[in-house]
């Protein structure tokens, strides 16, 4: 094992798990971001392009939730077996959880598959975007097994101290997307269906690589089969239900910020405004998913002292943890406004379209401090298998978010779609703070008790 969850140095441990996941996943925009760079500089329909490549983005990331579904419902299960010292009962939800990721896998392109065009429609392309969405929908719809199995699978090479291992697999994934792109892309004259095989392939890499690791003999948990049981399923699945949801519900928050915006904004702006905010969305996933590498990666180090009853350490490890989201959150507030110009330059040479993108982002990073500070709130719950809190917690935040989106542009008109952000991260955070302050320490109290009482 690569880190002592259980006796090492807190502030130590938490860097060593933190920071190589935090860069695992902002390694992991690159998939992403490269994309669209690429794809909003084809000659003469870069920016419908990307619009259309904008409407697939929250239905591929809707589709990537369930390995959170799976992967974050199973690895805390798995950390609290650990720190328990149950390793055979560690191995039982990994073998469970691996056949969930397979099940989903084929079930999803089977189910998605003959209404792709039908949903893509729904979710705000217009009738110039369509082809462009559907295109590079189809060929990454077929590369989901790898997808699922390569993200879902690595939550539990982090869940045994193998920070490290983790972040290499994302890292290949990365440079083979980037250093494929442009020739799928140009080179090849596959346009947005490049983009999106070179996404699948870099997928297949990371898959290969997070598998070989799990079926070797080096993690002290393996991929085993068998010790199927409904019970167990049922725990991953009902833990899992609150990333699935967060990551999820942020995703109609996207389909629906498109549809208000295609709305308000008309025939004439909706397109562009579209554009504009997958641009803004682009820059969001720089902050939040390595924000989530974070607060998520650190979740090993919570539920396994949980599961020891090392309750001390688990609120040690939560001030440096929230220390460092409110430091990384920090830093992204002030290079938004810093180089927001050079982010936006990537995407597109539009000055008008440059010019509005470059306003949404400074709106919507108007409140990313208390936005760090929810997402460890929540995670922190959700490590300590308290679903109860972090599942109503992240659905506040996110109704607050709905609430705003369709009160303000009937109001004030499209672009103040905008400012639903910022409200939901002040109004979000404000009571997930209230919440983790009455709760936390009364938990953590709980848990040493029963196990006196087991004693």
């Amino acid at each position: 094992m690569e880190n002592d969850l259980g006796r090492g140095d807190i502030g130590r441990l938490v860097r060593a798990i933190a920071l190589p996941s935090m860069l695992a996943q902002f390694v992991s925009v690159l998939y992403s971001i490269v994309d669209r760079m690429y794809i909003g500089h084809i000659a003469g329909v870069g920016d419908l392009a990307l619009a259309g490549v904008g409407v697939c983005g929250p239905v591929v990331t809707m589709i990537g939730s369930v390995a959170s579904l799976v992967g974050v419902g199973g690895s805390p299960l798995m950390s609290i077996k650990l720190g328990e010292g149950d390793h055979a009962g560690a191995r039982t939800i990994l073998a469970n959880a691996f056949l969930l990721l397979c099940v989903f896998s084929v079930a999803i392109v089977a189910l998605i598959l003959p209404v792709r065009q039908e949903m893509l429609s729904l979710f705000g392309a217009s009738g110039a975007t369509l082809p462009y969405a559907e295109g590079y929908f189809f060929v990454y719809l077929l590369g989901t097994p790898f997808a699922l199995l390569s993200t879902g699978l690595n939550t539990f090479v982090v869940a045994q101290g193998y920070a490290r291992k983790a972040m290499l697999s994302v890292v290949l994934g990365a440079a083979l997307n980037i250093a494929l792109d442009p020739v799928f892309i140009f080179l090849l004259g596959m346009g947005v269906q490049g983009a999106a095989a070179a996404t699948v392939i870099s997928q297949l890499a990371s898959c290969i690589y997070v598998l070989r690791f799990l079926f070797g003999r080096r993690p002290g948990v393996r991929i085993t089969f068998g010790g199927y049981a409904p019970r167990i399923v049922g725990r991953i699945l009902a833990l899992g239900f609150t990333p699935f949801c967060i990551i999820a519900v942020d995703n109609v928050m996207i389909i629906a910020m498109n549809a208000v915006l295609q709305r308000y904004g008309g025939p004439e702006r909706g397109d562009m405004l579209i554009t504009c905010a997958t641009i803004v969305q682009s820059f969001m996933l720089v902050v939040t998913m390595p924000l989530g590498g974070i607060s998520g990666g650190t979740q090993t180090i919570l539920g396994f002292n949980y599961g020891a009853c090392r309750t001390q350490r688990v609120l040690i490890a939560q001030r440096h943890i929230f220390l460092l989201c409110a430091g990384y959150t920090a830093l992204m507030f002030v290079l938004a406004r810093l180089l927001g110009p050079l982010f936006v330059g990537l995407f597109t040479t539009d000055p008008l379209l440059s010019e509005k993108a470059m306003w949404a982002i400074r709106t919507c990073t108007l409140a990313l401090v208390p936005l760090g500070i929810q997402y460890e709130i929540v995670d922190g719950f959700t490590a300590i298998g308290q679903v109860r809190y972090s599942l109503p917690l992240s659905f506040w935040r996110k109704a607050v978010y709905f609430a705003a989106l369709f009160a303000l542009p009937a109001l004030f008109g499209a672009e103040a779609a905008f400012y639903a952000e910022p409200i939901s991260d002040v109004l979000g955070p404000a009571c997930s703070i209230a919440v983790y302050l009455l709760t936390m320490k009364k938990l953590l109290l709980r848990r040493e008790m029963s196990r006196l009482a087991q004693t």
